[in-house]
């Protein structure tokens, strides 16, 4: 969806997208063939011409630090197509005070935990998201990546998808747990309470089985993000190709 995307152009918004849209230009090799976009002068076509240009050689070169820059945060979800298999999505839970007691990591495969007291240190987080180009969080631009930027030290520099915006675009709101049940995605019904009930028990009683289960309540939440993730995207590519 980003090689149909004008928004990151300088001066093109929203509506002047649409625009270049109803002309029936709906990815940049067909703006660049274009001769004439209505709306747009010669001089700022060839302007245009030339950043869609160099958006082909940073997108293919891997470079989204030029996204980063020049695409409207809410509008990252238009990178996830072309990096699919490069993003990671992450939960993290936190007890009554806000110390992070585990940083859950999914790529579409298999999930990684990173346990207060056992793994969870800033280095090996700055390794495992050095693998990745993209991150996905549940309402993480408020929550999670704050708290892991003031908790351990660490800067979030990758593209941050944040579902709790892009459901709301496509009419899910909610927690989590209520836009897991408007699309029908279940968990076992252990899974419903709060991991740190489960964190506040392990301590008390050294039972490992609290630290599973409070890995298998972070799992579901991880697991969950990319179906959703899934939905929230093709409504919005089927809404731009209207």
């Amino acid at each position: 969806m980003i090689e149909k995307s004008f928004i990151f152009l300088p001066g093109i918004g929203t509506k002047k997208e649409k625009s270049i849209n109803k002309q029936g230009i709906k990815s940049w090799n067909s703006f660049l063939k274009a001769k004439k976009v209505n709306g747009i002068s010669d001089k700022k076509k060839d302007l245009l011409n030339k950043e869609i240009e160099q958006a082909k050689q940073k997108l293919y070169g891997d470079e989204l630090s030029y996204f980063l820059k020049n695409l409207p945060q809410k509008e990252n979800y238009r990178l996830y197509e072309f990096f699919k298999d490069e993003a990671v999505f992450l939960d993290i839970e936190v007890d009554s005070n806000r110390n992070i007691i585990i940083i859950g990591l999914f790529d579409g495969f298999e999930s990684k935990f990173l346990v207060k007291g056992v793994n969870l240190y800033r280095d090996i987080l700055k390794k495992e998201l050095e693998k990745y180009k993209l991150i996905v969080t549940f309402n993480g631009s408020s929550f999670d990546l704050p708290l892991i930027e003031k908790k351990l030290n660490l800067p979030i520099t990758l593209s941050h998808i944040d579902l709790k915006h892009l459901c709301r675009n496509v009419g899910l709101k909610g927690s989590l747990k209520e836009i897991e049940a408007q699309l029908n995605l279940k968990r076992p019904t252990n899974l419903f309470g709060h991991p740190v009930d489960a964190w506040k028990a392990a301590h008390a009683s050294g039972d490992d089985r609290y630290i599973k289960a409070m890995l298998n309540y972070n799992e579901e939440d991880l697991v969950n993000l990319r179906p959703i993730l899934d939905y929230c995207y093709k409504k919005l590519k089927e809404r731009s190709n209207t």
